[in-house]
């Protein structure tokens, strides 16, 4: 069933998917059997490092040719070396997370084919939908997605897109009255998968809060799941308030959040969690003036954490950290100008969705996602359009995309056959 689902949601069409069936029960029941490709003397490790430099969307569809192809595409081999490959300047593969009108949807495109696929948006199946119809995007990494209720019903998955595997995570402990901030990473080290979840609640029956006034939650409750184990742990409480959405960027097995600003202590701080030692430690800022306010967000460029911050009238400054943990190497490596795609400029507001997403950028227009193979830079616009602007030529390109949503968030995912083994 799960196979029917992913080929229909992948839009493949009839002629494709009937040549696959057929090759499958001519292997089924030994017709052809006798002829051996030349791909099949090959050594089983060059095939699969061969397999593992091409794009997500034809290993895909390479799985289902035969039940010998399709051994191949699970080899755990192909798995490993594909993340080998995913290199900071590969194109990635942008996984759109669309929610509107009620039912969220995932599609994706993969950037780093070259044929007319690149141009199409297709829809990825979600096998645990109808008990999750409502979700938010926790993290992304290693080819592995991580979601959780957007309803705060404590349910949370891990799932691979393109082999549809998934686990529901054991339930935490909830409170009545909580917000809760998540991350989800891996640490190259430990090699383990780790699920933060940063509870910040409060007392309701002894809080004597107003309703009026904004809503305070003084304890914390710092939870961690490591992928492969049977229950959460908690760390106790934690010394700051970060921002309420997911961490923006995992680097050096670090995740990284912003904190609130605080009444004794107004300046925001650069948080990150070590995945190893599971401590929290404060990261230096970058001296540009801007990330004491609600106007920059985090993120990864081939590898370096990074802060994108808004200046005045759609400006945006780009800030690297080149040397880890170092402030003084925190650099201004680009300045982007003004922009306005132009099916934007018409009406910014028309057909606007009732539902906002939960993690918005403070209302910005444009949003940094990352640098593309060929120097040019990816960024999404009022979650409606996707512009590549070429910093040498100072030139925005709006990409048009068949079958985009009107609406959506981009992920930058690493398209891979990831998965982990856990015990039965």
């Amino acid at each position: 069933m799960c196979v029917v689902n992913l080929l229909l949601t992948m839009d493949l069409d009839d002629e494709r998917v009937a040549k696959r069936r057929k090759t499958m029960l001519e292997d089924d029941h030994g017709v052809g059997q006798q002829t051996t490709t030349e791909m099949e003397t090959l050594p089983h490790e060059i095939i699969v490092d061969i397999l593992s430099r091409l794009p997500i969307t034809s290993l895909v569809q390479f799985k289902f040719v035969c039940k010998g192809w399709r051994a191949l595409a699970q080899d755990p081999l192909l798995a490993d070396m594909q993340l080998s490959w995913k290199a900071p300047t590969t194109n990635p593969c942008l996984i759109l997370h669309c929610d509107f009108p009620i039912r969220n949807q995932l599609y994706f495109v993969d950037l780093s084919v070259h044929n007319h696929d690149k141009d199409k948006v297709k829809r990825l199946y979600v096998p645990f939908q109808t008990s999750m119809p409502e979700f938010d995007v926790v993290g992304t990494c290693n080819g592995l997605l991580c979601l959780s209720d957007s309803l705060y019903n404590d349910a949370l998955y891990v799932y691979n897109p393109f082999t549809i595997d998934f686990m529901e995570l054991p339930k935490s402990r909830q409170y009545s009255d909580q917000e809760v901030v998540f991350g989800f990473g891996f640490h190259p080290k430990t090699k383990q998968y780790k699920v933060v979840k940063i509870v910040y609640y409060r007392n309701t029956s002894t809080s004597s809060y107003s309703r009026a006034r904004r809503l305070v939650y003084p304890q914390s409750d710092v939870q961690v799941f490591t992928l492969g184990t049977s229950a959460w742990r908690s760390l106790g409480k934690v010394a700051y308030q970060l921002i309420r959405r997911p961490s923006e960027a995992l680097v050096n097995g670090r995740l990284h959040w912003v904190s609130r600003p605080r009444r004794y202590y107004p300046a925001r701080r650069l948080m990150s969690f070590d995945l190893e030692d599971e401590q929290f430690r404060e990261v230096p800022k970058p001296d540009c003036g801007g990330l004491n306010r609600c106007n920059f967000h985090l993120c990864v460029l081939r590898g370096f954490l990074a802060a994108a911050v808004y200046g005045n009238y759609g400006k945006l400054e780009i800030w690297v950290m080149k040397d880890y943990n170092v402030k003084e190497s925190w650099i201004k490596e680009f300045s982007i100008g003004a922009y306005m795609p132009k099916c934007l400029k018409q009406n910014l507001v028309r057909d606007r969705p009732l539902k906002i997403w939960k993690n918005p950028s403070n209302g910005k227009v444009v949003r940094l996602l990352c640098l593309l193979d060929n120097g040019e830079i990816l960024l999404e616009y009022k979650n409606r359009v996707l512009v590549s602007y070429d910093p040498k030529k100072g030139k925005f390109t709006d990409l048009v995309f068949q079958g985009i949503p009107h609406w959506f968030q981009t992920v930058v995912h690493a398209g891979s056959f990831n998965w982990i083994n856990t015990p039965s």
